[in-house]
Protein backbone atom coordinates (compact mmCIF):
# COMPACT_ATOMS: atom_id res chain seq x y z
CA UNK A 1 0.00 0.00 0.00
CA UNK A 2 1.34 3.59 -0.69
CA UNK A 3 1.75 6.06 1.91
CA UNK A 4 -1.39 8.25 3.15
CA UNK A 5 -1.23 11.67 4.21
CA UNK A 6 -3.10 13.55 6.87
CA UNK A 7 -4.24 16.84 6.69
CA UNK A 8 -5.35 19.17 9.17
CA UNK A 9 -5.93 22.99 8.92
CA UNK A 10 -5.90 25.29 12.01
CA UNK A 11 -6.77 29.28 12.83
CA UNK A 12 -6.56 30.69 16.32
CA UNK A 13 -9.21 32.15 18.33
CA UNK A 14 -7.83 33.49 21.02
CA UNK A 15 -4.25 33.21 22.70
CA UNK A 16 -5.30 30.24 24.44
CA UNK A 17 -7.86 28.55 21.95
CA UNK A 18 -7.48 27.27 18.35
CA UNK A 19 -10.26 25.76 16.48
CA UNK A 20 -8.93 23.02 14.11
CA UNK A 21 -10.59 21.33 10.89
CA UNK A 22 -9.76 17.66 10.08
CA UNK A 23 -11.62 16.61 7.42
CA UNK A 24 -15.30 17.77 7.73
CA UNK A 25 -15.14 17.92 11.67
CA UNK A 26 -14.17 20.82 13.75
CA UNK A 27 -11.78 20.34 16.92
CA UNK A 28 -11.24 22.67 19.82
CA UNK A 29 -8.74 23.26 21.96
CA UNK A 30 -8.33 25.18 24.63
CA UNK A 31 -6.29 25.49 27.96
CA UNK A 32 -7.71 25.13 31.33
CA UNK A 33 -8.53 28.49 33.03
CA UNK A 34 -5.24 28.24 35.58
CA UNK A 35 -3.37 28.10 31.98
CA UNK A 36 -4.81 31.09 30.37
CA UNK A 37 -7.63 29.48 28.20
CA UNK A 38 -11.46 29.08 28.46
CA UNK A 39 -11.51 25.59 29.45
CA UNK A 40 -13.93 24.70 26.74
CA UNK A 41 -11.79 21.66 25.59
CA UNK A 42 -8.82 19.56 26.43
CA UNK A 43 -5.37 21.49 25.64
CA UNK A 44 -2.76 19.95 23.06
CA UNK A 45 -1.67 17.21 25.61
CA UNK A 46 -4.59 16.08 26.10
CA UNK A 47 -5.34 15.34 22.61
CA UNK A 48 -1.94 13.21 22.22
CA UNK A 49 -3.18 11.35 24.54
CA UNK A 50 -6.67 11.37 23.31
CA UNK A 51 -5.01 10.68 20.01
CA UNK A 52 -3.40 7.14 21.62
CA UNK A 53 -6.00 5.64 23.20
CA UNK A 54 -8.01 6.45 19.66
CA UNK A 55 -5.26 4.37 18.03
CA UNK A 56 -4.86 1.59 20.75
CA UNK A 57 -8.64 1.24 20.57
CA UNK A 58 -8.79 0.78 17.10
CA UNK A 59 -5.54 -1.09 16.55
CA UNK A 60 -6.88 -3.62 19.55
CA UNK A 61 -9.91 -4.65 17.86
CA UNK A 62 -7.81 -4.95 14.57
CA UNK A 63 -5.85 -7.60 16.69
CA UNK A 64 -8.62 -8.93 18.91
CA UNK A 65 -10.07 -10.04 15.27
CA UNK A 66 -7.18 -11.50 13.83
CA UNK A 67 -6.18 -13.35 16.67
CA UNK A 68 -9.63 -14.56 17.13
CA UNK A 69 -9.92 -13.03 20.21
CA UNK A 70 -13.20 -12.09 21.76
CA UNK A 71 -12.82 -8.62 22.66
CA UNK A 72 -16.48 -7.53 24.22
CA UNK A 73 -15.16 -4.03 25.22
CA UNK A 74 -11.57 -1.87 25.80
CA UNK A 75 -11.26 0.43 28.48
CA UNK A 76 -8.22 2.11 28.54
CA UNK A 77 -6.44 4.82 30.91
CA UNK A 78 -3.56 6.88 30.06
CA UNK A 79 -1.54 8.67 32.64
CA UNK A 80 1.10 11.41 31.24
CA UNK A 81 3.92 13.40 32.94
CA UNK A 82 5.65 16.21 32.38
CA UNK A 83 7.42 19.27 33.13
CA UNK A 84 5.70 22.89 32.31
CA UNK A 85 9.04 24.72 32.81
CA UNK A 86 10.19 24.77 29.09
CA UNK A 87 7.18 25.46 27.90
CA UNK A 88 6.75 28.79 30.02
CA UNK A 89 10.31 29.61 29.16
CA UNK A 90 11.61 29.03 32.95
CA UNK A 91 14.22 26.20 32.54
CA UNK A 92 15.81 24.34 29.45
CA UNK A 93 17.11 21.67 31.99
CA UNK A 94 13.79 19.44 30.78
CA UNK A 95 12.26 18.75 27.44
CA UNK A 96 8.94 20.23 26.86
CA UNK A 97 7.32 17.21 25.99
CA UNK A 98 5.83 13.90 27.94
CA UNK A 99 8.73 12.29 29.85
CA UNK A 100 6.53 9.26 30.61
CA UNK A 101 3.16 8.22 29.42
CA UNK A 102 1.57 5.02 31.06
CA UNK A 103 -1.15 3.00 28.88
CA UNK A 104 -3.44 0.19 31.31
CA UNK A 105 -5.94 -1.91 28.37
CA UNK A 106 -8.45 -3.73 29.95
CA UNK A 107 -9.87 -5.70 27.66
CA UNK A 108 -13.40 -7.14 28.49
CA UNK A 109 -12.25 -10.94 27.21
CA UNK A 110 -11.72 -14.52 28.07
CA UNK A 111 -9.07 -14.79 26.44
CA UNK A 112 -6.10 -15.82 28.61
CA UNK A 113 -3.13 -14.13 30.18
CA UNK A 114 -0.43 -15.21 27.51
CA UNK A 115 -2.89 -14.35 24.66
CA UNK A 116 -3.26 -11.05 25.91
CA UNK A 117 0.07 -10.25 26.53
CA UNK A 118 0.77 -11.08 22.78
CA UNK A 119 -1.82 -9.00 21.95
CA UNK A 120 -1.13 -6.20 23.40
CA UNK A 121 2.34 -6.11 22.07
CA UNK A 122 1.14 -6.72 18.62
CA UNK A 123 -1.32 -3.84 19.34
CA UNK A 124 1.59 -1.71 20.61
CA UNK A 125 3.69 -1.63 18.21
CA UNK A 126 1.27 -1.67 14.93
CA UNK A 127 -0.24 1.57 16.50
CA UNK A 128 0.75 4.36 14.52
CA UNK A 129 0.49 7.34 17.31
CA UNK A 130 2.39 5.31 19.99
CA UNK A 131 5.19 4.94 17.08
CA UNK A 132 4.89 8.83 16.56
CA UNK A 133 5.33 8.97 20.21
CA UNK A 134 8.17 6.72 21.00
CA UNK A 135 10.25 7.13 18.22
CA UNK A 136 11.98 10.30 16.29
CA UNK A 137 9.91 12.15 13.62
CA UNK A 138 11.04 14.67 11.33
CA UNK A 139 9.02 17.92 12.14
CA UNK A 140 9.29 20.83 9.86
CA UNK A 141 7.58 24.03 11.16
CA UNK A 142 8.36 26.57 8.18
CA UNK A 143 6.99 30.03 8.39
CA UNK A 144 4.43 31.18 5.56
CA UNK A 145 4.69 35.36 5.08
Amino acid sequence: MSDLKFRINAESETPARTNVKARNFEIIVDEPQDLGGSNKAPNPVEYVLAALAGCLNVLGHLVAKEMDIDLRGLKIDIEGTLNPDKLFGKSDRERAGYKEITVTLKPDSDAGRETLEKWMHEVETRCPVSDNIQNMTSVKVLVDL
